[in-house]
């Protein structure tokens, strides 16, 4: 059974992280995991043409891409951080929409050469309902690439999410999680042709690894 998101109330959560997460000083930068400096990079996009990345937030990827002559489209839910985003990044010729992830790409009637989320509206989005809207808006042999932390061993599906401290005003998302295996079917059966999920270690033995998901449509 679907998770009942409230859109107004994640807003507001994702607004107070937007405040405390932007840093204007902050340089472009493209990092798949929580790592700086770990793992692949942009190579995972291939070479395109146009990008989108759902659940921007600081922008720091798409600034990254749109230096090295990409076109670079992001989307992301907080109004706080589209502005501070198009703001600071504006002489890269980035462009920035507020919108929530699943609204935004079913009006939206552009296509891509790669969409990707790293730990954004990927992670925070029911992947039945957003894996085929994403596939509708990606060009043929496009790809489709996204980065989050893996699941908890038996904890599968929608988890609930408080914002950090759990004290004061409940402020929660869900985020979605699955095993590796999980994932390709979901995307498989979303449209794409092949899809394949691994498990990134860390850097650190014992630490946090990275779930890394790239489907071909």
């Amino acid at each position: 059974m679907p998770v009942p998101h409230d859109i107004a109330a994640e807003t507001a959560l994702w607004d107070t992280f937007a405040e405390s997460a932007f840093k204007p000083d902050a340089e472009p930068a493209f990092c798949w995991t929580q790592y700086a400096g770990h793992g692949p990079g942009p190579e995972l996009l291939g070479s395109p043409r146009r990008v989108l990345e759902i659940g921007c937030g600081t922008g720091r990827a798409l600034a990254y891409l749109a230096q090295k002559g990409i076109e670079a489209y992001g989307v992301d839910l907080s109004p706080v951080m589209v502005k501070k985003t198009t703001e600071r990044w504006a002489d890269t010729g980035t462009t920035f929409a507020c919108g929530e992830a699943l609204e935004w790409l079913a009006a939206c009637e552009d296509t891509f050469d790669a969409i990707y989320s790293i730990f954004g509206a990927a992670w925070f989005t029911d992947p039945g309902r957003l894996f085929p809207l994403v596939r509708a808006r990606l060009m043929s042999g496009g790809v489709f690439v996204f980065s989050q932390p893996p699941a908890i061993p038996g904890a599968y599906g929608p988890q609930g999410m408080y914002k950090g401290g759990f004290a004061g005003k409940a402020m929660f998302t869900y985020r979605y999680s699955y095993r590796p295996a999980v994932w390709e079917r979901l995307l498989t059966r979303a449209g794409f042709a092949s899809a394949e999920a691994t498990i990134l270690e860390p850097p650190t033995p014992g630490h946090i690894g990275t779930l890394l998901v790239r489907a071909n449509a």
